[in-house]
């Protein structure tokens, strides 16, 4: 497998990824599509509609590829499993860095924490989601240098309306893809952050990988490490034989 599709995560576009750029092997395909509302793209009349994200993304997703989902990005692949058009096949596989089946965890981010959150961002949207962007960086090695290099990529606006920000918000707080993953007609695999602040110990710990020196944004920290990780898992993925049914 030499396909990669890159989703990007709340708050944050696909410019995100710019920095594994350079850490690619020779040969491989990689694709880093903008959710729609994101980096100019058009929003979506209903944002919190999981069926017209799908019709929208539909295009970016090709089926000849691994998708990896980081963050929001991966709750919201592993919920399009599910809406995908009948008539199209499945992903190589799916990789989930830095989340599990849900956003909230006991031992992570409650849900109350993400409820008070979500009260600020509709108070003041803006000021909320710069917050966000600092706290996320608490676990790596270096947080003022990643935060530098955060802003050096996406400046200091929202990279999406509020609308869409918004939504995205409702879907960490209301999406659990457990069953989706559990069910999925691809290979699944996790990677984490050794230090992610936004995931729970447990799921870090059960990450198929994790990679040392890194939080919740290794592609700030460590982006030759998790190129490195993604090609490895995207390999595994692709080494998985699909299930033969038994002849009648």
């Amino acid at each position: 497998m030499s396909h990669l599709v890159l989703l990007a995560g709340w708050g944050c576009d696909a410019r995100i990824w710019q920095p594994l750029a350079p850490h690619w092997p020779a040969g491989w395909k990689i694709h880093a599509p903008d959710w729609p509302g994101y980096a100019g793209r058009e929003a979506l009349a209903e944002p919190a509609s999981l069926a017209a994200l799908a019709d929208a993304m539909a295009d970016d997703l090709p089926v000849d590829a691994v998708w990896v989902g980081w963050s929001l990005g991966g709750l919201l692949a592993g919920a399009l499993l599910d809406h995908l058009p009948a008539h199209r096949s499945h992903p190589q596989g799916l990789i989930l860095l830095g989340m599990g089946p849900r956003f909230c965890h006991p031992r992570g981010i409650t849900a109350s924490e993400l409820a008070a959150f979500r009260r600020a961002f509709r108070r003041a949207p803006a000021a909320t989601l710069a917050h966000f962007r600092r706290g996320q960086l608490a676990g790596e090695p270096a947080p003022r240098t990643a935060h530098r290099r955060l802003r050096d990529l996406l400046g200091e606006a929202p990279s999406a309306d509020t609308p869409t920000l918004a939504a995205g918000l409702d879907w960490l707080a209301t999406l659990d893809v457990e069953c989706p993953l559990a069910e999925a007609p691809c290979p699944v695999r996790t990677l984490a952050g050794a230090d992610d602040p936004l995931l729970a110990p447990p799921l870090r710990e059960a990450a198929d990988r994790c990679l040392d020196g890194a939080g919740h944004c290794p592609m700030l920290s460590q982006p030759k490490a998790l190129a490195d990780a993604l090609v490895a898992l995207a390999r595994e993925c692709a080494s998985v034989a699909p299930q033969e049914e038994s002849p009648a």
